[in-house]
């Protein structure tokens, strides 16, 4: 398995599993969409994709956006996206991202890598349990949704 950081040749194959994520959690399939916002993110730099890719070709991505922790005073990492297509799932492509991210935010200084999941996928949540992950037991999470 190779893992990669993804640039803008990569586009096609990142939109389409960006594109399948957005659906595994309910969302309307919107291909355009999915690669415009790829696009975007690749052009502006405003976040990091890395992709995992064997003999089948590109089968999984994680998404990480930068942040700051005002109390520790350090770069933080968000991961908000990590997919693996259904076809590779249980054979370690999920972990080798997360791998990858933990290396990648080592590298640039952060203090830490944070990440939701909804709290009914099970799978996800013993994969990152698994990576040294834990439930935040200090600080309540709010959103105000615009």
């Amino acid at each position: 398995m190779n893992i990669k950081k993804a640039t803008l040749s990569d586009l096609e194959s990142v939109a389409h599993l960006f594109n399948e994520y957005r659906i595994f959690y309910k969302q309307p399939s919107n291909p355009e969409g999915a690669k415009t916002f790829i696009q975007e993110r690749l052009t502006t730099g405003d976040s990091v994709i890395f992709l995992a890719g064997d003999d089948r070709g590109i089968v999984g991505f994680t998404q990480l956006y930068p942040t700051f922790t005002s109390i520790g005073m350090k770069k933080a990492w968000i991961l908000n996206d990590l997919y693996v297509s259904e076809e590779a799932r249980g054979s370690g492509v999920g972990e080798a991202l997360l791998h990858k991210a933990r290396a990648f935010a080592g590298e640039t200084g952060a203090a830490s890598i944070c990440l939701s999941t909804a709290p009914d996928n099970e799978t996800a949540r013993r994969l990152y349990e698994k990576n040294g992950y834990r439930q935040d037991q200090t600080f309540l999470h709010y959103e105000l949704e615009l």
